[in-house]
């Protein structure tokens, strides 16, 4: 029998049969639990897991498979870290995922500030507008397809969304300081909820989400995961070129305002990073 594996628990893994939706528990067999089954895999099973399907890709924290889409969540409060979005976009990219913006307490941000967001990723990634205080989520539920997964700081209402999509309490929501504007992890465990065509992975684990987990990743392939410099690089002079300095075609489409010049900051910051860990 096909299936897909929902839970871990201890030794024992939750996982529904493909074609009935029936969820047996079984432990993995002595060849699959030696090379790790993790939530996300897709698996050939009897009385154990005997095999693991081939993975679209596996994350190490938290540890999930085949992920599908990503949805980063966003808010007006806190602040966006837009670095650590586009780490996040890059990462996406790199893995093989789909990244969806999701700005959520839409309820809260005034037009300024949609109209920033929109400015910088219109172009980058698909932007959702929500609010999970006053259920306006049709949107969202409406883009989980396959197994997808909540990103974003602390405090931006991913747990939240999460409640508001399934009508009830399935994570631990975390409770908002207003002297840091900083929310406290709460969420700890991988599992999938099955909600309409796909699935969600209720972690939080994506919070302190780095480049660290990319370490194959060189910094002239750094802007290849940047789709509004795929016309710019077109100009560049050499093909070699880090868009740092020089006669650049990117630097040339920033200066003109074609690129967001955050977007390109922030790329600067994520190549000096990657150039600093080569060095070591």
């Amino acid at each position: 029998m096909k299936g897909l594996v929902l839970k871990k628990n201890a030794n024992l893994f939750s996982v529904e049969e493909i074609s009935t939706g029936k969820v047996f528990h079984l432990p993995a067999s002595g060849k699959t639990q030696n090379s790790g089954v993790y939530v996300g895999d897709y698996v050939n099973f009897n009385e154990n897991i005997e095999k693991i399907e081939s993975r679209k890709n596996l994350l190490i924290r938290p540890p999930l498979a085949n992920l599908d889409t990503m949805f980063i969540v966003i808010a007006c409060v806190p602040k966006p870290d837009l670095t650590l979005i586009d780490k996040m976009i890059v990462y996406c990219f790199v893995k093989g995922i789909k990244p969806v913006l999701v700005v959520n307490k839409i309820d809260k941000c005034d037009k300024t500030f949609v109209e920033e967001i929109k400015k910088i990723y219109n172009e980058v990634v698909e932007i959702l507008f929500v609010s999970a205080k006053e259920g306006n989520i049709e949107n969202l539920i409406n883009k989980i397809e396959g197994i997808t997964a909540f990103a974003g700081q602390s405090a931006v209402g991913k747990s939240s969304l999460i409640n508001s999509i399934f009508k009830q309490d399935l994570a631990i929501i975390g409770d908002l300081s207003l002297k840091v504007q900083r929310g406290k992890q709460t969420t700890t465990l991988v599992q999938l909820y099955k909600i309409g065509k796909g699935y969600i992975a209720d972690t939080a684990g994506f919070s302190l989400l780095a480049l660290d987990y990319v370490t194959d990743l060189e910094p002239r392939e750094l802007s290849s995961y940047y789709p509004d410099f795929l016309q710019a690089r077109a100009e560049c002079k050499y093909r070699s070129c880090l868009h740092d300095h020089g006669d650049c075609g990117v630097i040339k489409f920033v200066k003109e305002k074609k690129i967001s010049s955050i977007r390109y900051q922030n790329y600067l910051k994520i190549l000096q990073e990657l150039k600093d860990r080569k060095k070591y």
